[in-house]
C-alpha cells in the first residue's frame, strides 16, 4: 500500500484520533522515558505522522520544545490545526520529505510502520540524520524477527502495517550513528515495540 493510500484511509477515519474518548495516555509514558535522555537545552522537535491527536505535541511543549508536525493526510492535518491553531505542520510523505533543519527530538509513534516495509529502514536512517548530536528518536514498530506485512480492518476500512524486523532496525540505527537507549514490548502479547535511540 502506497503512502497516498494510507493517507486516504486516515482521511476517512481521522475523527477517531480526535474524539474525546481516545485514550489520551497512549504512548505518553514511553515519551517521558525518551525525554529523560535529552539535554536540558530545548529546541526543535518533530512529530512524524502526527495525526489529529495532540497529546505528544502537548507533552513536548510542556517540556519546553518547539514542535512541528508532519503528516500526509489532509484530514488529519485539518483536525490537528483545529486543535492547535498556529502550530507548524508539514503535509508530506516522510519517505520523500526533506527536513528543513535538525531536531533535538523526533517521535514517530505508530506512523512509519504504515510505509512499505522495504522503505522503512531508509526513513529511519533519514530521521537519525535529521537529529542534532545528542538528539533523541522514539518510534514504534512491529516486533517481529524478520520482514512481515499485513492488512487488517481498522474502523471499518483496510489498514496496512509492515515491519522490516527488529534485527534489521537495530542494524540500521547503528549504521546511522545512533545508540539504542531503550527497547520494549509495551503491549505484550501484541508485537508492538518501541525504540529510543540517541544520535552520537
Amino acid at each position: 500500500m502506497e503512502p497516498r493510500d494510507i493517507a486516504a484511509v486516515y482521511d476517512r477515519i481521522g475523527e477517531h484520533w480526535a474524539a474525546p474518548d481516545f485514550p489520551a495516555t497512549n504512548g505518553l509514558a514511553a515519551h517521558e522515558r525518551a525525554l529523560a535522555f535529552t539535554a536540558p537545552r530545548r529546541g526543535a522537535a518533530l512529530d512524524v505522522g502526527c495525526g489529529a491527536n495532540p497529546r505528544f505535541r502537548d507533552l513536548l511543549v510542556r517540556h519546553g520544545w518547539t514542535v512541528e508536525g508532519l503528516d500526509l493526510s489532509p484530514r488529519m492535518l485539518e483536525l490537528a490545526r483545529r486543535a492547535r491553531p498556529g502550530a507548524t505542520f508539514h503535509q508530506a510523505d516522510v519517505g520523500v520529505w526533506s527536513p528543513p533543519h535538525r531536531y533535538g527530538f523526533i517521535t514517530a509513534w505508530d506512523s512509519i510502520w504504515h510505509l512499505p516495509g522495504e522503505r522503512q529502514l531508509a526513513v529511519l536512517a533519514k530521521l537519525g540524520g535529521a537529529l542534532e548530536p545528542g538528539g533523541v528518536l522514539i518510534f514504534s514498530a512491529g516486533g517481529l524477527d524478520g520482514p512481515h506485512e499485513v492488512t487488517n480492518p481498522c474502523h471499518g476500512v483496510p489498514l496496512y502495517h509492515a515491519t522490516p524486523g527488529v534485527p534489521a532496525i537495530l542494524r540500521t540505527l547503528a549504521a546511522a550513528g545512533m545508540v539504542l537507549r531503550h527497547f520494549e514490548f509495551d503491549q505484550w502479547p501484541e508485537s508492538h515495540v518501541y525504540f529510543i535511540a540517541q544520535r552520537k
